[in-house]
């Protein structure tokens, strides 16, 4: 299985504002869990008649069919949960995906592990997985090691770039290897 964040890997939020990076387009989307949660931060501002802006997401279109020939099957390991199927997947052509569904409140591990790592490790239920996120760290990689069985890949995308031509060959590479 190959594990997908939108945000970093997918969307390079962290490039420079108005600089989107090559080969990146720009979409405004407005989904619901986004409106309910900036129409939340509007009202606690005295602001509950502003309009929601849409969130800005730049999409590599060229990221579907490169994802759809990796040796994987894919699953959207975001907090966009379901919503990555309605407004990322089709803009990438990426047909609907099966999703991790995030536990809430979110547990916070401590020692430097991201909140979605324990999460990703149960879903998995021991199975080997690849998992794309801007947020991986060493920390990360060593609570995978010690608390799943099977092969495991934390592949770590910067979030200014986003997923470049040598994360699909490490992934590549790397779903090679076990077989």
């Amino acid at each position: 299985m190959l594990l997908l964040d939108v945000d970093g890997p997918l969307n390079p939020y962290a490039a420079k504002p108005y600089r989107r990076p090559e080969g990146y387009r720009t979409h405004r989307l407005l989904t619901p869990r986004w409106e309910a949660a900036e129409r939340r931060r509007l009202t606690e501002w005295g602001l509950p008649n502003k309009p929601v802006k849409p969130l800005r997401v730049w999409l590599n279109p060229d990221h579907g069919p490169a994802l759809d020939v990796l040796p994987y099957d894919l699953v959207w390991a975001t907090t966009w949960e379901e919503e990555a199927n309605g407004f990322i997947a089709p803009v990438l052509g990426l047909p609907e995906l099966p999703f991790i569904p995030w536990s809430s409140p979110r547990a916070q591990p401590g020692g430097g592990v991201f909140w979605k790592t324990p999460e990703i490790v149960a879903w998995a239920e021991g199975r080997a997985f690849a998992w794309i996120d801007d947020e991986i760290t060493e920390a990360d990689r060593t609570w995978v090691r010690e608390h799943h069985d099977g092969p495991a890949l934390l592949h770590r995308i910067d979030p200014r770039r986003g997923l470049a031509n040598d994360d699909f060959a490490a992934l590549t590479a790397w779903a090679t290897d076990l077989d």
